[in-house]
């Protein structure tokens, strides 16, 4: 009995095994269920105004992301371009806060003319001009150009010593050689800001002078008429007779590098845009590669703090090549220095605007606050915000510019005109003991320069 069992267990199992194998082999050659693909559902494939569900969803999205973008830029419009539009549309309202010397050393009548003329100007649209006693510049002429150069004012005018003197010991010697230009001098600084001197103070001072001259000698002409021997005078010195009374313009640091206007203005927004575009690799390089995933939070801090500094080191340094090439004299009042002092400066100054704690660290900052779909906003205001107070003086912009003094862009273009014009700025001090004599200066061909350490100590202190 037992074998009979043994053997329907087997018959079983064997019928089994053969079952599971057809199953099998029935499962092979069943072919895979294959769930067709509607044609509205395909790429590519619907129209503008379908009404099925999924494109209609689609479209409402499409909707509402551009017309939140086109508000956005009306926000731009009028709550940032308006910061760059005032500081232009306003300044001429207050060139007034823009003050002038004017010294008479002479102490005649063409003294007189002069200081009064300059009394009589007034308006928000003029140069507020002070009348100062000759006795507050023992060094004559040049004591006042001085004050000018270290900004003390914005325009100096002196009537020079001995200049009636001179007038009527011409006209009375009949004096052909006389040169009525020497009369008065006008000092001007246009490297400190080429923009305001070009549009305002050099056109004003001509202006004011050549009226003083033309109403003098008018007066002047009228009082000749008189003398009898005023046909000889009008035969050999017409002059004397015609144009008693002219100017001199003395522009002591004059903007005479155009190429400079790439460095000190326009060029430092192309800056901001190179730390940007860096900004913006760095952080594709951080998530496209995984590695920002994998680290903690503090070297993860480190990382984004440390890194973009190193990079903007030798992007600052291919910048600041770039206008070498281009004849920028950066070795005009520190030598060899010059060009290190102003590589420093831009290397300050793209880690200033890409970090709040340095410039492509502000943007480095800001990605992590407002997402990189927000942070083209910031980088408009970023940049309006510092185009706008390096274009005029802070002096002549509404009160609310006064945040300029702490930007970066003008900050550089402080230096950078110091640098190439020799002109004033708040660090002087630190960079005179690395300005160049006077005499090394003048030198056509100069080689001394200062040693590599000398250069980067003076412009890691500055």
């Amino acid at each position: 009995m037992s074998d009979g069992y043994s053997q329907e267990n087997s018959y079983k199992e064997h019928a089994t095994e053969e079952l599971g194998v057809e199953d099998s082999a029935h499962r092979r050659v069943t072919p895979p269920v294959i769930t067709p693909v509607l044609p509205e559902d395909r790429p590519f494939s619907h129209g503008l105004l379908d009404k099925d569900p999924a494109t209609t969803a689609a479209r409402k999205g499409w909707l509402k992301i551009s017309i939140l973008g086109v508000l956005v830029l009306f926000f731009m419009i009028w709550g940032v371009l308006p910061i760059y539009w005032a500081a232009l549309g306003r300044s001429y309202n207050n060139i007034h806060n823009l003050s002038g010397y004017v010294v008479d050393f002479d102490g005649g009548e063409i003294g007189q003319a002069v200081t009064q003329a300059f009394k009589n100007i007034t308006g928000p649209q003029q140069m507020s001009w002070l009348i100062l006693d000759a006795a507050q510049f023992p060094g004559g002429p040049d004591e006042v150009a001085q004050a000018l150069l270290d900004h003390r004012c914005w325009a100096a005018v002196t009537v020079n010593p001995q200049a009636s003197t001179n007038l009527n010991a011409s006209i009375n010697a009949a004096n052909a050689s006389y040169n009525a230009t020497q009369a008065v001098t006008a000092y001007l600084t246009s490297g400190r800001n080429e923009n305001i001197y070009r549009g305002t103070i050099t056109p004003q001072v001509t202006s004011i002078l050549n009226t003083i001259s033309y109403t003098f000698s008018l007066s002047s002409s009228q009082r000749l008429a008189s003398r009898s021997d005023i046909s000889t005078l009008l035969q050999t010195a017409p002059q004397l007779v015609i144009q008693p009374l002219a100017f001199t313009i003395n522009d002591i640091r004059p903007f005479n590098v155009p190429v400079a206007a790439a460095v000190d203005y326009v060029g430092l927004i192309y800056l901001l845009i190179l730390a940007f575009v860096l900004t913006n690799q760095l952080l594709v390089a951080r998530v496209e590669s995984g590695f920002e995933k994998r680290l903690r939070l503090r070297p993860l801090i480190l990382l984004r703090l440390l890194w973009p500094v190193t990079l903007y080191f030798f992007v600052s340094l291919m910048y600041s090549l770039l206008s070498l090439a281009f004849g920028v004299p950066f070795s005009r009042n520190f030598g060899h220095a010059g060009f290190v002092i102003y590589w420093m400066m831009s290397w300050c100054s793209m880690s200033a605007l890409c970090s709040l704690v340095i410039r492509g660290l502000a943007i480095e900052s800001m990605i992590t606050l407002l997402t990189i779909k927000f942070i083209p906003v910031f980088l408009i205001l970023w940049i309006i915000s510092n185009v706008s107070v390096a274009f005029y003086p802070i002096e002549v912009l509404p009160a609310i510019f006064r945040y300029g003094f702490a930007m970066p862009f003008y900050n550089v273009s402080s230096t950078v005109r110091t640098i190439i014009f020799d002109t004033k700025n708040e660090n002087d001090d630190k960079l005179r003991p690395w300005k160049r004599p006077k005499e090394l200066r003048e030198r056509r061909h100069d080689n001394s320069g200062t040693s590599l350490k000398s250069m980067l100590v003076s412009t890691f202190y500055l």
